[in-house]
């Protein structure tokens, strides 16, 4: 045979403990801003913009750190992985665009100096700014290393 514990809470009681849920849990839920989401699903390499998100208040308090809480902070990167609509963005999820693309022409500058060389040439990857790539000169046929501006010129490194 179970016994249970009958608790008999009198009216004043049950306000002061209602009162002090809504008091503790008010400011929490107060806090919590707004999240970023997609309206529909983007996919890994695709560019986010202002059309394929939304903010939405966030209800849930328990809800993991580092999602996306303005579109500014969304806006024109490119997602890394696959963003289900409707749920938030991880902004770990997200990557800065490829400055130069594998295959499309790009200026080659070599600097000794004073002296300042350029020539065509072609990327063998894709890169970021600040990424060093290899890069096939279109003049020579040499393929060198340089490192990617923000201007999308490749500098070239020396040996």
């Amino acid at each position: 045979m179970r016994f249970r514990r009958h608790i008999a809470i009198k009216g004043r009681a049950l306000a002061v403990a209602a009162a002090s849920f809504v008091l503790l849990a008010g400011p929490a839920a107060a806090d919590t801003g707004y999240a970023i989401v997609p309206v529909t699903t983007i996919y890994p390499g695709e560019t986010i913009t202002e059309s394929r998100v939304k903010a939405v208040e966030v209800t849930n308090p328990n809800l993991a750190p580092g999602y996306a809480s303005s579109i500014e902070q969304v806006i024109g990167m490119v997602s890394r992985r696959t963003l289900v609509a409707g749920r938030t963005i991880q902004v770990g999820t997200l990557r800065e665009p490829f400055t130069v693309q594998r295959g499309t022409p790009v200026r080659l500058v070599a600097r000794v100096g004073n002296l300042t060389i350029s020539a065509s040439g072609t990327p063998l990857a894709d890169a970021m700014t600040g990424d060093v790539i290899r890069v096939r000169n279109l003049d020579s046929g040499v393929t060198v290393n340089g490192t990617v501006m923000a201007d999308g010129t490749v500098e070239v490194m020396k040996k």
